[in-house]
């Protein structure tokens, strides 16, 4: 999602750090430079990912996963930096020898930010939270196989399922617990994580401050700045007038060689998970059509459009499945850059002359050139492609909520997502009943062997439909200031933890 707009970066470093101190003064928030170095140290993070409210089951949007996931909310698991799974919240567990029931005991001695104690009531409410019928959470349906949820203690819960589920730490991993008692989620909140939010200024930052009464290891830092951008340039601009101490994620190459060449920053490639895709509403005519679905994707150079937007960085994907996960297969062969057999395809499928469709495209980088490289692609099929750009709020209303749409261009973040294409529900409308069911065996499957095989089997068959044009996966560039480590790298799901960040003293 979009970020919102802030004063240019490009100020002398002398009135950024004047300006920034006089605003955080009228939030009542203490001063981002009052600590430059050390544990209690003001760390600054540029990003250009602004959530939309603070909640993640009302359509806020990935920076609020960037600012909040793991920082202010915690789950009942964590989702590590390198893709494993760990127990948060939960001191232990115990499965069923069915695999339907899962009995946790909760951390002793944990306190949410309002000074209450969690208790098993709290998680219970906060899962129901995410599975309830209003919910925004794209993560829902994989929750559904919870049956009921018993809390025969305060730190004691009991997950019952009607299924199988061996994925179920993992996707709680994505239930952050909160204060059953929290009101107005949206734009305050009441976690147990290692900071608090301190202030949120709509439309330049937000500010965490260290929770001293955390119930785990005390953070390497005393506060944690998220500072908004809506463009690259002033975003690495922050970074090199000392605005910022480390960049989340560097959306565009244009500007690396400023840093790579400068002793004064690091550069760091980590893996990433983030796809850009044009994905088409399957259930409209043409893309009901596999044949239509193919031609397309067959006629766009992925690996041109890769090149122009970030240089020597990114990998060409054949799927919605990137290599960090256990079923990727390289599947960039199927449906591969074939302009004459695009138009073939076409023909085949009733196209000859071929047809015009909108794509909405994000108003944010780097989907409007994404957008005009496919115009030119498609156009030497015969296929004319009209732009409507609109913003990240329109973009959930009317693309993921509503399904208003033909074909959009879109981001997709997420860790192990695979099974979104085995939900018909979802926003593109793929439903192949071979891949539902699939996708619903891996689930139930008793091994992870056997979870892995069958979607294995899933993303084949998804990439064959073509169902979605899959164009690149992005790079993940983490920059800093040299004396600034501790950061992850991954950043998956687009969190970003910040408790191990460092500034030298």
């Amino acid at each position: 999602m979009t970020a919102s707009p802030v004063r240019s970066a490009l100020k002398p470093l002398s009135v950024l750090k004047a300006t920034t101190t006089a605003t955080l003064l009228l939030m009542g928030l203490a001063p981002a430079f009052a600590a430059e170095s050390g544990p209690d140290a003001t760390i600054n993070v540029g990003s250009l990912y602004e959530p939309q409210n603070l909640d993640n089951t009302a359509g806020a949007g990935q920076g609020i996963n960037e600012a909040f996931n793991g920082n202010v909310y915690e789950a009942l698991f964590r989702l590590n930096d390198d893709g494993t799974v760990s127990p948060s919240l939960v001191k232990d567990f115990k499965v069923s020898e069915d695999g339907l029931t899962y009995t946790f005991t909760l951390q002793p001695g944990v306190t949410f930010h309002s000074g209450d104690p969690l208790t098993s009531a709290d998680v219970k409410w906060s899962i129901e939270r995410v599975t309830s019928s209003d919910s925004k959470s794209s993560r829902k349906n994989s929750l559904k196989p919870i049956a009921s949820i018993e809390t025969p203690d305060e730190a004691t819960v009991i997950i019952k399922l009607s299924s199988r589920s061996i994925s179920l730490p993992y996707n709680l991993s994505y239930v952050w617990v909160i204060n059953d008692k929290a009101k107005d989620l949206q734009s305050t909140e009441d976690g147990t994580g290692p900071y608090a939010l301190e202030g949120w200024q709509r439309g330049s930052q937000l500010a965490v401050k260290r929770f001293d009464k955390y119930w785990g290891p005390k953070p390497e830092n005393g506060e944690v700045v998220f500072k908004y951008f809506t463009e690259a340039t002033a975003l690495n601009n922050a970074l090199l007038t000392g605005a910022v101490d480390v960049i989340t994620s560097v959306q565009s190459p244009d500007s690396l060689a400023q840093f790579k060449d400068n002793p004064d920053f690091t550069v760091a490639e980590g893996k990433s998970t983030t796809k850009l895709l044009l994905a088409y509403n399957d259930r409209v005519a043409p893309f009901d059509n596999v044949k239509v679905r193919k031609a397309l994707a067959r006629a766009v150079d992925d690996k041109k459009l890769l090149e122009a937007v970030w240089g020597e960085y990114g990998t060409l994907i054949g799927s919605f499945v990137p290599p960090t996960d256990p079923w990727y297969v390289d599947l960039t062969k199927t449906d591969a850059y074939d302009p004459e057999s695009a138009k073939a395809l076409l023909a085949e499928a009733g196209y000859p002359d071929g047809f015009t469709f909108t794509i909405d495209t994000p108003n944010y980088d780097p989907h409007p050139i994404a957008a005009q490289f496919l115009q030119g692609e498609l156009a030497k099929v015969g296929v004319k492609v009209e732009i409507n750009v609109i913003t990240a709020n329109e973009w959930y209303t009317k693309i993921y909520k509503a399904h208003d749409f033909q074909a959009t261009l879109q981001e997709h973040v997420n860790h192990r997502d695979i099974v979104f294409y085995g939900n018909p529900d979802f926003y593109w409308g793929y439903n192949n009943p071979k891949v539902v069911d699939l996708i619903k065996a891996s689930e139930e499957a008793k091994t992870v062997d056997e979870q892995t095989e069958k979607l294995k089997e899933a993303n084949i068959q998804i990439a064959e439909d073509a169902a979605s044009n899959w164009l690149y996966l992005y790079p993940q560039i983490v920059v800093s200031k040299k004396s600034v480590t501790g950061y992850p790298l991954n950043g998956l799901n687009s969190q970003f933890f910040a408790y191990g960040i460092k500034k030298a003293e």
